[in-house]
């Protein structure tokens, strides 16, 4: 394949591509079908579950699956009406996630860390953020787009330049696909779905406060280290924790209507989560 037909498929994908528009109001990339990244997350999902440790305490899931319920029950759209999935896997990671598709996975490791229900929310809320606003169709298809584009470079680099020259230009588009493209994505999904994230513990009726106090704890669990902005997929934690402190004001009525409402969830976090070592 030479350059001009490389060049005319680039193109030709990126016409078709379906050109979408986050919850937020930000444009999105979206070469994949729903149907095709909920297969996705349904073989990643099952691949997890046989693969690692499942928590099978019955307090401690019906404690995460009363979070991740209170959760659902107010997310937008048909988001609501779906059978999510929710996992407890046994591991010290402080971590969870969500997958297209309706899948939650929760870690041990996480539990300890967040001191309550609502700090809980916060990543659970987020995570489904990620979901919602189909950051897994994004990042893959950016993906596509810069592998497409550092095919380009190597096919002009290959004809235009010496092998030393051409090198070093592949170096500079490897770098600065990564630190221009794909981090900086990485990075707008975290505070994006931070956002909605928030929405969603302030229509579930969860404290609002509590997220900027778990990312705290986060902090304090890994010690208060952690990657330069620049390089990181995830916001500093500092502004990270600036960030969400400042969209409270905005969803305070929000989050008051929603409890005048009734939704003032009451899931209570085992005591064996404390007592463990």
């Amino acid at each position: 394949m030479n350059w001009k037909t490389t060049t005319l498929s680039a193109c030709t994908l990126v016409l078709l591509a379906s050109c979408a528009e986050s919850p937020t109001g930000r444009s999105q990339l979206q070469l994949y079908s729903n149907s095709e990244l909920n297969k996705m997350g349904a073989a990643s999902y099952k691949e997890m579950r046989e693969e690692e440790k499942i928590n099978e305490d019955a307090e401690v899931n019906a404690y995460v699956r009363c979070i991740s319920d209170a959760l659902i029950e107010n997310l937008p759209g048909d988001y609501s009406q779906m059978d999510w999935q929710v996992t407890v896997f046994a591991e010290p990671t402080v971590n969870a996630f969500a997958l297209p598709g309706g899948y939650i996975g929760v870690y041990d490791g996480l539990i300890e860390v967040a001191e309550n229900q609502h700090q809980l929310a916060a990543v659970i809320g987020h995570e489904i953020g990620h979901v919602i606003a189909e950051h897994s169709n994004e990042r893959i298809s950016s993906n596509m787009m810069v592998g497409l584009g550092l095919q380009l470079g190597g096919i002009l680099a290959s004809t235009q330049l010496d092998s030393n020259e051409a090198g070093l230009l592949m170096a500079a588009l490897g770098v600065g696909a990564q630190v221009g493209i794909l981090l900086p994505y990485s990075r707008t999904h975290e505070s994006e779905s931070d956002e909605l994230g928030m929405e969603y513990m302030a229509d579930a009726g969860f404290k609002l406060d509590q997220a900027p106090e778990l990312w705290r704890n986060m902090q304090a669990a890994s010690g208060g280290e952690s990657p330069p902005e620049l390089l990181s997929t995830h916001p500093n934690p500092q502004t990270r924790i600036k960030d969400l402190e400042a969209l409270i004001p905005s969803l305070q009525e929000r989050y008051e209507a929603a409890r005048a409402a009734g939704n003032k969830p009451a899931c209570v976090r085992p005591a064996s989560v404390d007592s463990e070592d």
